[in-house]
């Protein structure tokens, strides 16, 4: 049984677009997307340096684009989909639940709205490496950090403050080895992204909404979900709501999954994989060279 999964903001690297767009179509489809949304998707994805696709409102649409096109190369039909953060948006899509376009609308509002929010105070996001949940969440609420990304496989994003950030660098939760800052605008999956939350409610009345035609995987709890109405409500929640893929992990598991594909800009949802699903055959789509070895897998193990 394969899972097709969409990687988060953060995942981005300059350049990274450049290959998948010397594919047959691909440039036509990201310049189509780029006149609906209002964004030179080519350019960020090609030529934009470090901080530029670190902007969310760049970063959400551009990670989106990504995933769509690299999926549409790869030409799977998977049996489970899942995306971490923002990639639930193109998961959503993969499963039939939105069109193309209208996710990219739909990511674009999201990453303007995050924007707007994350620049009311100055916010971040840093990765724990090591360490128990159970001491580790209770220490982050102590320091009045938000546990925003449960990832599993040993690893939590906490969210709040900078100053907050670096509190939890001068005091680690004990069992911690590392803490690392992400290439993120702001504190992502907390109460400060409130205001992001109304402008994506009064954007979902423009969607059309179809129920998911394979198996969706939500991030915010691991649960299956049926219908197009509940996974788009879900959608717009979870931008102030932490990501629990340590629950998406169990949910693989508990489905039977045998193969996991990540959609590009694919490495960093593999390698949790890795740590949490022994067993899983696992590949990431980082460019177009890795599409034979994704086919010969999907090949494999779908429908299995």
């Amino acid at each position: 049984m394969l899972v097709l999964v969409a990687p988060g903001q953060g995942a981005q690297t300059p350049g990274f677009l450049t290959p998948w767009l010397d594919l047959p179509g691909a440039a036509d489809r990201i310049a189509a997307w780029s006149d609906a949304i209002g964004l030179d998707l080519a350019h960020y994805g090609t030529r934009a340096d470090a901080e530029e696709i670190r902007d969310t409102a760049v970063a959400q649409p551009l990670l989106v684009a990504a995933g769509l096109l690299s999926a549409s190369a790869l030409g799977a039909s998977p049996s489970v989909v899942a995306g971490h953060s923002v990639g639930e948006i193109t998961a959503a899509a993969l499963a039939g639940v939105i069109e193309d376009e209208a996710a990219l609308r739909f990511v674009r509002t999201r990453g303007l709205g995050m924007a707007e929010a994350a620049a009311v105070a100055e916010t971040g996001m840093a990765a724990l490496l090591g360490g128990d949940p159970a001491v580790t969440v209770p220490h982050l609420e102590k320091l009045g950090l938000t546990p925003a990304n449960v990832n599993g496989g040993g690893q939590i994003v906490a969210a709040g403050t900078r100053a907050q950030l670096a509190a939890l660098e001068a005091d680690k939760p004990e069992g911690v080895r590392r803490v690392v800052a992400l290439k993120v605008a702001g504190a992502f999956h907390t109460h400060h992204m409130a205001p992001a939350v109304e402008k994506l409610r009064a954007a979902v009345g423009d969607l059309t909404v179809v129920d998911p035609t394979v198996t969706y995987v939500s991030n915010a709890d691991g649960h299956t979900v049926a219908t197009g109405t509940e996974v788009i409500a879900r959608l717009v929640g979870q931008v102030a709501n932490p990501v629990r893929w340590d629950l998406c992990m169990e949910t693989f598991q508990s489905l039977g999954v045998t193969a996991l594909v990540e959609l590009s800009p694919g490495g960093t949802l593999t390698g949790l994989a890795k740590r949490a699903l022994p067993g899983v055959k696992t590949l990431a789509l980082k460019t177009p060279d890795d599409l034979e070895a994704a086919r010969a897998l999907i090949s494999e193990h779908a429908g299995a």
